[in-house]
C-alpha cells in the first residue's frame, strides 16, 4: 500500500535555518512534506523521482514580479509562470495597480481585483499572489476589505509616478494614473496610504505581522531635471539612463519614505530594488535612525549580475536603472554583510515589439523593465558561490525571508508540514544564457551570453513536478494564495 504521493530520493537538502546540507529522501503527501529521512522504501510512493544527489533548495518566493504589465494578464500568467519554474521559483508575488498598463482601467478594487483573479485563474504553473497599489483615496478605504476578504496583505507606492513617466519624462501623468479629478498622487497621498495600512494592522491584529508596504524609491523632481540635462548631451545609452535617474534620487526617496513611516507609525516597510551604493547607504542610515521601523531591503538579480557595460544592449532598461560596476560591487558587499533581506527578479516580460522605440538605439524611446525570473535561483547560487555566499544564505534570501514577510507561512523551507515546494539544483553545471532557451515569451535578455554557474533541473510545486529535466511537465496547477497562509500542523 502506498502512503506517499511522491518520493524524491537522494537529495542534499538546503535549509534556511542551518548551515549544513543533509542527504535524505523527501516524501510528499497531499502537497506537503510528510517524511524527510533516509532510506524511504520506493514501494511506499505512487511516483518516485531520482534526485541524483543534487541540491534541493526550498522553492524560491520571487517577491517582485509584474505579470500583465505589457501583455494580457491571462497570457503572462501562463507563459511567465513557466519561466518561474525554470528558475526554481515556486511562488510569484506580482504587483498590480489600476491605471494604464496591467488591466488598463481605473476604479475601485472591489471592481478591478475580481477581474484580476478571474484573468489569472487556472493558468499558472506556480502558486501566486498579488501586491496592490492604492492609487487613490477610495483604494485606501478598501484596504481592510482587501486584507480580510481577498487575502491581499501587501501594498505598494511608486514614489515617482506623480510627475515623472514610467519610461522617462512625461507630461501626461494624470491620464496615466486614471485617478479621479482633483486627486493627486504625491507625498501627501503616500502619507495617507501609510496611515490607512497602519489602521488596517490595528483593526486586524491577527494579520498585522503579515501586512506591509513596499516602496519604489525614486524622486520625480530629481529625475525630471537630470533627464533634461542628459538628453541635452545627446547620449542615449544605458549609462545615460543611469545618469538620468541618479542614485541620490533613490537615497532621497528612501529618506522621505522612512520619515513618513516614522510619522505614521507604520513599522513594516519594504524598500524595493535598491540599485546603488547611495540607495543602500540611505537605507542603512534610516534603519539606524528609526530602529522602531522594521525595514526590509530588496535587491534584484539583475542589479547583482549586470552593469551598464556588461548588460546586453538597451533591453536592460529598467527602473531603477542598471548601474555602473562600482554600484554592483557595493550591493554585493551589503548582501554578504547581511544587509539585504531578499533577492528578486522584478520580472516584467516586455516583448521586442513593445520594448524598443524609434530610434531603436535610443534608451529614452524604449520601455522600462525586462524578464529574469528564470535566472533567479541559478544566478544567485552560481555568482554567490564565487563570492562566498553560503547555500543557507541563498535559501534565506530567495525563500524564507520573503515568505515570512509576506504572510506565506506554508512556504519557504523544506520541513514537515510545509508545502512541498522545492527545486533541484546542480551547482557544478554552468551554462550560457541565450534568450532562445528561455520559457518566457520575451525574445531578448540583458543577460545574453552571460555564464550562469548553476542549473535548476527540476521544480516541484506542492509536490507537482512542474519542471522535469529543464522542460515544463504537465498542466498548470498553481493556486492563488489567500494570505496569510497557514502551515499544515498535521
Amino acid at each position: 500500500m502506498t502512503t506517499l504521493d511522491l518520493l524524491v530520493t537522494d537529495v542534499q537538502v538546503v535549509r534556511p535555518d542551518r548551515a549544513e546540507v543533509e542527504r535524505v529522501d523527501l516524501g510528499v503527501k497531499d502537497g506537503v512534506f510528510t517524511r524527510i529521512e533516509t532510506g524511504i522504501d520506493p514501494a511506499e510512493a505512487t511516483t518516485v523521482v531520482d534526485g541524483r544527489g543534487l541540491l534541493a533548495f526550498p522553492g524560491a518566493v520571487d517577491a517582485h514580479q509584474h505579470w500583465g504589465i505589457y501583455n494580457p494578464l491571462p497570457d503572462d500568467t501562463g507563459t511567465e509562470s513557466r519561466a518561474c519554474a525554470q528558475g526554481g521559483v515556486t511562488t510569484s508575488l506580482t504587483y498590480m495597480r489600476t491605471g494604464q498598463y496591467y488591466m488598463n482601467r481605473g476604479g475601485s478594487y472591489h471592481d478591478v481585483f475580481p477581474a484580476v483573479l478571474a484573468a489569472s485563474e487556472g493558468r499558472s504553473y506556480v502558486d501566486y499572489a498579488f501586491h496592490l497599489a492604492p492609487m487613490m483615496k477610495e483604494h485606501i478605504d478598501e484596504i481592510p476589505w482587501l486584507v480580510a476578504e481577498q487575502g491581499v496583505t501587501s501594498f505598494k507606492i511608486f514614489m515617482f509616478y506623480g510627475s515623472h513617466g514610467l519610461h522617462g519624462r512625461s507630461a501626461n501623468q494624470s491620464d496615466f494614473l486614471m485617478i479621479p479629478e482633483g486627486e493627486r498622487y504625491d507625498i501627501a497621498h503616500f502619507e495617507f496610504v501609510m496611515r490607512g495600512i497602519q489602521a488596517a494592522r490595528e483593526k486586524l491584529p491577527e494579520h498585522a505581522d503579515s501586512i506591509s508596504l513596499s516602496l519604489h524609491c525614486e524622486t520625480a523632481e530629481i529625475m525630471t531635471a537630470y533627464t533634461k540635462l542628459v538628453e541635452q548631451t545627446g547620449r542615449h545609452d544605458l549609462e545615460a539612463y543611469s545618469d538620468s535617474r541618479p542614485p541620490h534620487s533613490e537615497g532621497l526617496a528612501v529618506t522621505i519614505a522612512s520619515y513618513l513611516a516614522h510619522e505614521t507609525g507604520l513599522p513594516t516597510i519594504n524598500l524595493l530594488h535598491l540599485s546603488s551604493a547611495k540607495a543602500m547607504e540611505a537605507a542603512m542610515l534610516m534603519a539606524r535612525t528609526f530602529p522602531h521601523v522594521d525595514f526590509r531591503r530588496e535587491v534584484t538579480i539583475g542589479h547583482l549580475l549586470a552593469d551598464i557595460t556588461t548588460a546586453s544592449g538597451l533591453g536592460a532598461k529598467v527602473n531603477p536603472p542598471i548601474r555602473p560596476r562600482a554600484d554592483v560591487e557595493a550591493l554585493w558587499e551589503h548582501l554578504l554583510a547581511g544587509d539585504v533581506s531578499w533577492v528578486v527578479s522584478d520580472h516584467a516580460c516586455c516583448k521586442d515589439e513593445h520594448k524598443f522605440g524609434e530610434p531603436r538605439d535610443d534608451v529614452f524611446a524604449g520601455k522600462s523593465g525586462f524578464g529574469g525570473t528564470e535566472y533567479l535561483l541559478p544566478g544567485l547560487v552560481g555568482e554567490g558561490r564565487k563570492r562566498g555566499l553560503s547555500y543557507q544564505q541563498v535559501a534565506q534570501l530567495v525563500s524564507w525571508n520573503p515568505a515570512q514577510r509576506f504572510g506565506l507561512h506554508s512556504k519557504g523551507t523544506i520541513e514537515l508540514g510545509y508545502d512541498a515546494d522545492f527545486a533541484l539544483v546542480d551547482p557544478d553545471r554552468a551554462w550560457t544564457v541565450r534568450a532562445a532557451d528561455s520559457l518566457s515569451t520575451q525574445e531578448y535578455t540583458p543577460f545574453e551570453g552571460m555564464e550562469i554557474g548553476a542549473t535548476v533541473t527540476d521544480t516541484f510545486v506542492r509536490g507537482a513536478h512542474v519542471l522535469a529535466d529543464g522542460a515544463i511537465n504537465g498542466e498548470p496547477t498553481g493556486r492563488y494564495l489567500h494570505r496569510p497562509t497557514a502551515r499544515d500542523a498535521g
